[in-house]
C-alpha cells in the first residue's frame, strides 16, 4: 500500500471514528429537545420513529416496520395500532397479498410529525446561528457529503 493510500485509510479511520462519536451525541440532542418540548408528549419514541418511517417509506408492511424499530411483529402491530385509533396512520391490507398489512400516514400523522420536526430544527437552527456562516456552510457541505455517502446503503431509510 502506497503513502498516499495509507495516508487517506488513516484521515477516513478518523473521520468514521468522529461520525461513531457525533451522530449518536446529536441524535441524544435531538430526542431531549424533542420530549422537553412536548413532542413525545402525546407519542412514544416508538411512535415517533413509527412515523418517521412512514414517512420515508409509505406503504411500508409491518415486518418492514418491525425490522426498523427492532421489535417482533406483535409489538410492532401493537404500536401501530395505538397510531391508527389516533388516526396518525392508514393499515390496510395489501391487494395482492391477503396476509400482507401495508402502512401508511395519514394527513394528521404527517402533520404532527411535521410540527415537531419544526420546533426542533428552529432550534437548531438558532444554535447555528452563533457560528460564522463559512463554519455553517462547511458543516452543511459535510453533512451533505455524509448523506450522499450513507443514502444508498441498506438499513438507512
Amino acid at each position: 500500500m502506497g503513502l498516499r493510500k495509507t495516508a487517506q485509510k488513516t484521515v477516513s479511520n478518523n473521520c468514521a471514528a468522529k461520525v461513531m462519536e457525533t451522530v449518536p451525541m446529536v441524535m441524544r440532542f435531538i430526542r431531549a429537545d424533542m420530549r422537553a418540548r412536548g413532542s413525545y408528549e402525546e407519542l412514544s419514541v416508538p411512535q415517533f420513529r413509527t412515523l418517521a418511517f412512514l414517512d420515508r417509506n409509505p406503504g411500508a408492511s409491518l415486518s418492514e416496520l418491525a425490522e426498523h424499530l427492532g421489535v417482533t411483529r406483535a409489538t410492532a402491530s401493537a404500536n401501530t395500532e395505538r397510531l391508527v385509533q389516533r388516526q396518525f396512520i392508514d393499515r390496510c391490507d395489501h391487494p395482492e397479498e391477503r396476509r400482507r398489512v401495508v402502512l401508511k400516514l395519514t394527513t394528521a400523522g404527517r402533520e404532527h410529525l411535521q410540527a415537531n420536526r419544526e420546533q426542533t430544527r428552529k432550534y437548531i437552527a438558532n444554535l447555528l446561528s452563533s457560528l460564522t456562516e463559512e463554519q455553517i456552510l462547511a458543516i452543511d457541505e459535510g453533512l451533505t457529503l455524509l448523506r450522499d455517502v450513507f443514502e444508498q446503503q441498506p438499513g438507512t431509510k
